[in-house]
């Protein structure tokens, strides 16, 4: 008798399968009738799990009045296995239960958080675990003292719990019809919040580096390009939207000068994945519109709870295309010189998203009747696992929302890893060609 035979899956394939099996699970605990308040079809259920489990944050139903408690917390708990990763809580059982974690795990890990060798990961998972939990924890506490005095002891703390759990994972799901607009000048929720998804953005690998070298000149370079880049694009970004919208009556311009500063501060981080907003984005200038498609096509850091092509993605092309209009053939950083690997991993990425992005935008201009920058808008929203909304998800046909949970879940698992888990290992290269030139540019 034949045994049966065992399909092997490549770690992409498997991280990949693990998230489609998750989002199935939790469309089906938010079809429940404990779940919501009047019941959603399949495809709202549907494409508020695959947003909550890829942590970007777009809802095609409000989630203060459609979702019950039970719902909310279901919500709330796939953002989390969202944000730190289905595998990453299969590795922390399996260390609870004393058991050893295998080679395949370890390569879907280092898949998963996008490392460059199997080496470590399995200390960067312990970290992330105790980072990630202490953090929401006191985040949940500050929040409470907020809200507590306005909504009462269970209701403030749940919401403290809910919001620490989306903005640390930068999911941008809030419990409020109109996000955080009614705390636009509240320095507790601007500070705190905004502060969550930075801390969560900036990734976990950053934060390990931190936490074990403590002073800068030690740091790891790409710790120390992280942290320079965020700094510079957040200063950069607030600056910009704070004189593009100064005048907007639509946004800052009703509002004290301290709080035009809160506003363009948490509205100029939070395009970076997190998809929280203390202003309306559909009342913005076309202008701050599309510079925030760019932060979100960039967004957040490498093993991060954020989406997009990634901020290291995006200096690697600028410092490639630098190198050649110097002239250069090696590219060099901080006294570091980059492998071409890198750059042709940084073009591909970027290449595959934004061929993505193109085509979805193209089938929804086609069966949506919103104006094609709303749909631009809420395409690369997806993409990059943000969430902001010019108001007009719930507008979309089943079709169209169908296209943003695609959109959304390739986001998520990277297009890298989705191509990787499609395609056939061709073998390696035996034959060399001669090498001849074309004319570009």
């Amino acid at each position: 008798m034949k045994m049966p035979k065992v399909i092997k899956l490549k770690p992409s394939q498997l991280l990949v399968l693990t998230f489609a099996i998750g989002i199935a699970a939790g469309t089906c605990l938010l079809k429940l009738p404990l779940s919501t308040t009047q019941g959603i079809s399949w495809v709202d259920a549907l494409f508020v799990t695959t947003s909550a489990m890829t942590v970007t944050g777009l809802s095609s139903v409000d989630p203060s009045t459609a979702f019950t408690m039970f719902g909310q917390t279901v919500i709330a708990f796939l953002i989390q296995l969202g944000g730190l990763g289905i595998m990453s809580f299969a590795v922390l059982i399996y260390m609870m239960l004393g058991r050893k974690v295998g080679i395949q795990d370890r390569m879907v890990m280092q898949q998963a958080l996008n490392q460059t060798n199997i080496g470590g990961v399995i200390r960067l998972v312990k970290y992330m675990f105790i980072f990630a939990f202490a953090i929401e924890f006191v985040a949940m506490i500050f929040l409470s003292i907020v809200w507590v005095p306005e909504l009462g002891w269970r209701k403030g703390v749940f919401y403290g719990f809910f919001h620490a759990i989306s903005a640390f994972n930068n999911a941008g799901f809030g419990l409020f019809s109109n996000n955080l607009i009614n705390y636009v000048g509240n320095p507790i929720i601007n500070i705190v919040i905004s502060a969550l998804f930075i801390v969560g953005g900036i990734g976990f690998t950053v934060l390990v580096d931190m936490w074990q070298n403590k002073r800068f000149k030690k740091f790891s370079l790409h710790t120390k390009i992280m942290l320079i880049a965020t700094l510079v694009i957040n200063l950069m970004s607030m600056l910009l939207l704070f004189v593009l919208e100064y005048g907007n009556p639509g946004t800052l311009g009703g509002l004290s000068l301290a709080d035009k500063l809160w506003a363009s501060w948490f509205q100029a981080v939070s395009p970076r994945t997190a998809g929280f907003n203390t202003l309306d984005i559909g009342a913005m200038h076309e202008a701050s519109i599309f510079f925030i498609m760019i932060l979100m096509f960039i967004g957040a850091g490498s093993a991060s709870t954020g989406g997009g092509i990634k901020l290291t993605t995006a200096i690697v092309i600028f410092l490639a295309t630098l190198t050649f209009l110097k002239g250069r053939k090696e590219i060099t950083v901080g006294k570091r010189a980059l492998d071409g690997g890198y750059i042709v991993r940084a073009l591909s990425i970027t290449i595959i998203s934004i061929l993505f992005i193109v085509a979805a935008i193209f089938l929804m201009t086609i069966t949506e009747n919103e104006s094609f920058l709303e749909i631009a808008f809420e395409v690369v929203s997806a993409f990059g696992t943000v969430g902001l909304s010019m108001g007009v998800t719930a507008n979309f046909t089943d079709f169209g929302k169908i296209v943003l949970v695609f959109i959304m879940f390739l986001g998520k698992v990277g297009p890298l890893t989705l191509i990787y888990s499609l395609a056939t290992p061709s073998g390696k290269e035996l034959v060399r060609y001669p090498k001849e030139d074309i004319l570009t540019g």
